[in-house]
């Protein structure tokens, strides 16, 4: 956070140090600063929404996915904003909007202004919801078209980037350092690992009526040096399915001989994966995410599971020590998953697994999600960390009750769904 906050500032600063040159006294003149400002911030919040996006390792192990998730969404407006901002400032500065089709970069950095306005729109809750994974996941791609557009403009028409000054070399650092992170984290990394490791499909298990387990075979596993608790992102290269690739967490510790996710059936592609054969190839990214037993600060654990987040959990239980208490929140019993996995791993590990069972509005389950519920049933509560994975709702109650029950927030870790 420190290094963004330093490296937006020093972007802001070569307007500073290049207003000497030009008084800034008339309406129009600071209109054009202000212009100027906040297109320099709309350029650096671009580059670095689009390292969020990067997938490079060393980001996602310091941040976690968790908070580059938060930190995308949040920029994202700000963005949106601040782009805006600047083309009105320019055009209502200049006094005349004749400049916007004066040269062809300001036309392509229009363009790529329309385009992230439309993402924007799209990126709103109410609107994201109802739109198919596919679509925001292709749409979402068009980030890197913004990025193409917008740096003609920036270079050509930028006066702070002019000629040989540090200005330039800084922001031709920038955008060397952000393409080398996007090159390694989308295609070099995951083509280095799937040539190394050759995973193919072994066998698929079902689990519950609409949840299936895909068990992934290959070459030296344990070099993955994966960890329960995290995720890749899957690519099954059968019909179908190879145009589209989908975060899963694994739902059993790694062991060194396979791999285990488990899918709920939702739509077409997951209803394709559960119809998956043996011997089908799969190309995999990660491992991602922070959400495991190391990052813990207290001894004992607290899991929190609902529906299909039990994956990530159920793993996580492995990696443990005595003690861990488990909350298994679903609808009825024919809804549990690893239902006996769960019970042996208690067994063995000293474990309480708590399943609540019922609708939202049933006693028990509303009961259990409130500060009371939650003390009866893990009275030392405060002195454990708190993973939760889960639906939306249950994630940010159970939140809420934690905080006041003044569970430190550094110790609360949450992997909640992915969309």
């Amino acid at each position: 956070m420190i290094l963004f906050w330093f490296a937006l500032a020093t972007s802001v600063e070569l307007w500073w140090l290049d207003t000497p040159a030009r008084s800034v006294t008339s309406t129009g003149e600071v209109l054009l600063a202000a212009g100027r400002i906040s297109g320099m911030v709309a350029g650096f919040v671009l580059l670095a929404q689009v390292l969020l996006m990067s997938r490079v390792g060393w980001l996602e192990r310091g941040m976690g996915s968790y908070a580059l998730t938060v930190w995308h969404r949040e920029l994202g407006g700000y963005l949106v904003v601040a782009v805006l901002a600047h083309v009105v400032l320019i055009g209502v500065g200049y006094g005349s909007w004749s400049l916007l089709i004066s040269t062809r970069d300001i036309l392509s950095a229009f363009l790529a202004t329309g385009i992230l306005v439309g993402v924007g729109v799209l990126a709103i809750r109410a609107i994201r919801r109802v739109l198919p994974y596919e679509a925001w996941y292709f749409l979402h791609l068009s980030t890197y078209l913004i990025l193409l557009l917008s740096y003609g403009h920036q270079f050509a028409d930028g006066q702070e980037l002019a000629g040989g000054h540090f200005g330039r070399w800084y922001w031709t650092a920038l955008y060397a350092f952000v393409i080398g992170c996007l090159a390694w984290g989308r295609v070099l990394a995951p083509l280095a690992l799937n040539l190394r490791h050759r995973l193919v499909v072994t066998e698929v298990v079902p689990e519950a009526p609409d949840m299936v387990s895909i068990y992934i075979g290959g070459r030296r596993l344990p070099e993955l040096r994966a960890r329960a608790g995290q995720y890749f992102r899957w690519r099954f290269l059968t019909r179908g399915c190879w145009w589209q690739a989908h975060p899963f967490s694994l739902s059993a510790a790694p062991n060194g001989q396979w791999l285990r996710l488990t899918v709920k059936v939702v739509g077409d592609h997951t209803a394709n994966l559960a119809r998956l054969r043996p011997g089908v190839r799969v190309f995999a990214e990660g491992p991602s995410g922070v959400f495991t037993a190391d990052r813990r600060r207290r001894y004992r654990a607290l899991l929190i599971a609902g529906g299909s987040g039990i994956a990530p959990i159920r793993a996580l239980l492995e990696d443990l020590p005595d003690g861990t208490v488990v909350i298994y929140r679903a609808r009825s019993e024919d809804e549990l998953v690893f239902r006996e996995e769960l019970e042996w791993l208690a067994a063995e590990r000293g474990a309480r697994v708590w399943f609540v069972l019922g609708n939202r509005d049933d006693p028990w389950p509303k009961r259990v999600f409130t500060q009371r519920g939650m003390r009866e049933l893990v009275p030392d509560v405060r002195r454990r960390d708190v993973y939760l994975c889960g639906p939306e709702g249950m994630v940010s109650t159970s939140v809420r009750a934690l905080r006041r029950l003044r569970v430190p927030r550094r110790q609360i870790h949450l992997d909640p769904f992915e969309f």
